[in-house]
């Protein structure tokens, strides 16, 4: 993986790089040897891609950034499905990428709202999935319409506008919702969203 450089990433204090590889199949490996907080995969990489790796690190509590050269393009949503946290372009300047880094490690979604309206935009264009819709087990009709206005690409303060209600409120329903559905950030969530059909793609 060699982008960003390991100097570029090591040029902020607070992080420190502890492997790099150059294959999927390595990439694994790595992270099950030096347990990670972030993974920075590309996802065209020879032997097992970086979405294959990405799927089999799904059950580890590192998050995945997918680097792509192409925004949004289809190997990007086959990345999220398989468990990535988010995504980054190579070009993304080298402030934007450490600021990224940071915000994950941290806990924070990497999709910002104008990133997720686009999501769905792409969900429109792609077949619908096969399997049975997804279960929203547990989930209160209150958590239901703040999934929803997620899913439309609503930011924290739209939802608690339209909602009337704090944004300490919403993130708590957020926090709710990740537990219950099992999803690590903002981008499982909407694909949630689409895959339970509590909101379709050209709603």
């Amino acid at each position: 993986m060699p982008f960003p450089g390991r100097s570029g990433v090591e040029s902020d204090p607070g992080l420190t790089v502890v492997g790099e590889a150059a294959t999927g199949a390595e990439a694994v490996e790595v992270v099950r040897r030096e347990n990670p907080d972030v993974v920075l995969m590309d996802i065209r990489m020879s032997d097992v891609d970086g979405i294959e790796a990405t799927r089999r690190l799904a059950d580890f509590p590192c998050r995945v950034l997918i680097l792509t050269t192409f925004d949004l393009d289809e190997y990007v949503y086959a990345a999220l499905r398989a468990g990535a946290g988010g995504f980054l372009l190579k070009d993304t300047p080298p402030g934007d990428l450490l600021s990224a880094i940071h915000r994950v490690a941290e806990g924070g979604a990497l999709l910002s709202p104008s990133v997720t309206r686009r999501l769905i935009t792409e969900f429109a264009r792609l077949p619908g999935p096969s399997a049975p819709p997804r279960e929203l087990t547990g989930v209160t009709e209150r958590e239901r319409e703040v999934l929803t206005l997620i899913a439309r690409g609503s930011s924290n303060t739209e939802i608690a506008q339209r909602l009337v209600l704090s944004q300490a409120t919403v993130k708590t329903h957020i926090g709710r919702l990740l537990a219950k559905l099992q999803a690590r950030d903002r981008a499982q969530l909407v694909i949630a969203a689409y895959e339970s059909g509590l909101v379709k793609a050209n709603s």
